[in-house]
């Protein structure tokens, strides 16, 4: 009788171990987990804020450093780029066409105008300090349209390095954070009704869940406008990525002719077949798109919307805190002056301008 080695044991004795990115996974799952209890019991603090402060503890944390630098590390950075694509994908069920167009045309021309004054001026001051590769880039769209989950779409068309996305996060997430405790107390010294001081939060105040924070303080009516001119500037997500995703073909094109007139024809076009065109518009915008049609029907029930935002929540949690255990302080600290002035910069240019804004539009 011939004895069958149990299924565990067979794969011990060959050898086998979880896949690469399941330890950095289970480890982001980790560090969800902390952050939620941490937003439990300190509901001031935005969850997606506590995962971000978490995974760059996590980094730098003597017994987790190494985990968080090695084995872990496949996973971490998995979780940084494809669960922030999921979770900007279920973003999408965020936002009503319905509910956008019932804010007037007013609003909606005043947030154009500061997202856009936000983006370039910040881009252009960045790149006028010399911070490095595409930091200038990501931090203005940070500012200008949706915190972290901007950087995350924008750096995946783009190519950026994964240590400039961590940086640009840590800093959008950091003066998101603040503004949590400051603006409310400029409310009344600035002469804001309730409902006008949402639209001001909305239009400054960088990430969702910070806004959230920061309108309720307010009360209901400043909570809703605020949320709603919020999601105004998470709908320009798309066509700014598909700017983005057009402007990167372009130069593509641009540098494969200066090669081909460099080098000759036929050795460009061998190695043109290698290249990875970016998509004009990213997979996960369109499925962004989508989510965002689908809303505006009024066909989900409650119970589906309730659930799909809080697995957007996890999600967006888990990317993060892949995204901020890849901060380096230490590195940080090269540019770290630099990095703050044009955060404190850029947190005036669009505080100020949405605040005339508000005052044009109210």
């Amino acid at each position: 009788m011939t004895l069958t080695a149990a299924p565990g044991r067979a794969r011990q004795a060959a050898g086998w171990r979880p896949p690469a990115p399941a330890y950095g996974l289970g480890l982001a799952a980790a560090g969800v987990a902390t952050a939620w209890g941490v937003h439990r019991l300190l509901p001031v603090v935005p969850l997606l804020t506590a995962a971000v402060v978490l995974g760059i503890v996590a980094a730098h944390l003597p017994g987790a450093r190494g985990l968080v630098r090695g084995v872990c590390r496949a996973g971490l950075s998995l979780a940084g780029k494809r669960l922030m694509r999921l979770g900007i994908v279920l973003l999408g069920l965020k936002l009503s066409l319905n509910d956008v167009l019932g804010l007037g045309w007013a609003t909606v021309a005043m947030v154009l105008g500061v997202v856009a004054a936000t983006f370039c001026g910040t881009w252009w001051l960045g790149r006028r300090m010399g911070l490095r590769g595409d930091q200038p880039l990501l931090i203005a769209t940070g500012y200008s349209i949706c915190g972290a989950s901007a950087i995350g779409a924008v750096s995946e068309v783009s190519d950026s390095d994964e240590r400039d996305v961590a940086t640009s996060v840590a800093l959008v997430t950091l003066c998101g954070t603040l503004a949590i405790a400051v603006l409310p107390l400029l409310q009344h010294p600035l002469g804001l009704g309730d409902e006008a001081f949402g639209r001001w939060v909305g239009a400054s105040v960088h990430d969702v869940g910070q806004v959230v924070a920061t309108a309720q303080t307010a009360g209901p009516s400043a909570l809703g406008d605020a949320v709603l001119v919020k999601l105004v500037r998470v709908a320009l997500l798309a066509p700014l990525v598909a700017a983005l995703a057009t402007s990167v073909r372009a130069r593509g094109r641009a540098k494969r002719t200066e090669d081909r007139a460099a080098q000759g024809e036929g050795a460009v076009q061998g190695e043109e077949t290698q290249r990875r065109r970016p998509p004009l518009v990213p997979l996960f915008v369109l499925g962004f798109l989508a989510m965002t049609a689908l809303r505006s029907t009024d066909v989900l029930s409650s119970t589906v919307l309730d659930t799909a935002a809080t697995a957007q929540e996890l999600l967006l949690a888990a990317a993060l805190f892949g995204l901020g255990s890849a901060v380096h302080l230490p590195s940080l600290t090269r540019t770290g002056a630099r990095v703050a002035a044009l955060g404190l910069c850029a947190w005036v240019v669009i505080a100020g301008a949405s605040y005339g804004g508000v005052l044009l539009t109210t």
